[in-house]
């Protein structure tokens, strides 16, 4: 079985989707791989790496030939996969809601596309989950973006000349990035607050020595939805929230917030009239900017201004950490096809009834087969 790695093409992705580590695991079980020339640069990996890995590094129409399996971090343009024989799974993060027609285009292509981020939330699959692996380190950069923009100390200090006090920071989203940042925050000294639609989070957040905010006795508290994502609320709920966020935000030095909803449009946590009763020099960091963000005023790739308050809207946060990504994201993805080994056969063979083939796989024998693309 051969195992093709490519280069990616998107702007700003730095990330790659095997390392030497994952290269040597694959060529152990039997699978011979070949690695797009320069794939690994921008991860801070290079040729010669994977070459002493057991790789062969070649131009990419040489790797896809005779593929079987092609791994990618972002789902490529289908023209990039001229080449691939009928039946060769693509497998990666392929955004199947935002990039519909190349999904399209992989099923009339006859490529068997694997989306990563449809993993079903099961304890079995915690190793292959793409979204909790890179969501840790984004949740971690967005502390550390915020205290790169903030213009005083996180930490009190007491000094001879004075005390500085501890910046205040404000976690809004408390799934795998917002825990790492409340833990994150915690470290660097900052008080650190915390909220989510999720009842089960407040233990959570007291856990990491934050303080939870809460709505209390509003219908719709609990807020959770399948495989643990959060669910729109209602809006009753969303009034009594804003309520009382708003006066919470108004005391804060940093917010960060993380709100997402699997194939919908980010929730609106921040409006413009909450931004303005923050007082200047404050930062608020959105990691939901890509999908319509979830501040008002927010730029995907710009950090803005507004009433003083700086937004931090940087797209991929994961990629902006490439190394340290690409050595996750690539356990995740041996980890994934490893599972489905065969080792007489020295191939992957993904069974039909499996609960997370049927989660991840998009397309088959020409067809877009993904239930969730179906609805």
């Amino acid at each position: 079985m051969k195992i093709a790695v490519l280069r990616e093409g998107e702007a700003g992705e730095r990330r790659v989707a095997a390392t030497p580590e994952t290269v040597k695991k694959f060529v152990a079980l039997g699978a011979t791989v070949e690695v797009e020339t320069g794939a690994g640069l921008t991860a801070s990996i290079d040729d010669p790496a994977y070459e002493a890995a057991g790789a062969r590094v070649a131009p990419r129409a040489d790797a896809l030939k005779d593929a079987d399996i092609v791994l990618v971090v972002q789902g490529p343009d289908p023209a990039g996969l001229n080449g691939v024989k009928p039946g060769v799974m693509l497998v990666g993060a392929l955004n199947p809601f935002a990039r519909r027609e190349r999904v399209d285009a992989y099923a009339s292509a006859g490529i068997e596309a694997l989306a990563m981020e449809f993993l079903p939330r099961i304890t079995r699959a915690q190793s292959m989950d793409i979204l909790s692996s890179q969501a840790n380190l984004s949740g971690y950069k967005a502390v550390l973006d915020a205290a790169a923009e903030y213009g005083r100390a996180f930490p009190m200090m007491m000094t001879a000349a004075g005390t500085v006090a501890a910046a205040r920071l404000f976690v809004m989203g408390v799934g795998v990035a917002g825990l790492q940042a409340i833990a994150t925050a915690k470290r660097l000294g900052a008080v650190v607050s915390a909220t989510d639609v999720r009842s089960a989070t407040k233990e959570q957040i007291e856990s990491l020595g934050a303080k939870p905010i809460f709505v209390e006795k509003v219908a719709g508290i609990e807020g959770e939805g399948a495989g643990g994502y959060a669910t729109e609320m209602s809006d009753e709920y969303k009034q009594a929230q804003a309520e009382r966020v708003s006066s919470h935000i108004a005391k804060q030095d940093i917010v960060i917030t993380t709100a997402l909803i699997p194939g919908r449009p980010a929730p609106r946590l921040i409006t413009d009239t909450q931004i303005a009763t923050m007082r200047p020099g404050s930062v608020i960091v959105d990691l939901a900017v890509e999908q319509g963000g979830n501040v008002e005023g927010a730029q995907p790739g710009e950090v803005v201004e507004r009433h003083g308050v700086r937004i931090v809207g940087h797209r991929n946060m994961p990629s902006r950490l490439a190394a340290d990504a690409s050595a996750l994201y690539s356990r995740n993805l041996y980890n994934f096809l490893s599972a489905f080994w065969d080792n007489e056969a020295k191939r992957v063979t993904l069974p039909d009834d499996d609960e997370i083939v049927q989660g991840v796989r998009l397309t088959r024998g020409g067809q877009v087969v993904s239930e969730r693309l179906r609805a």
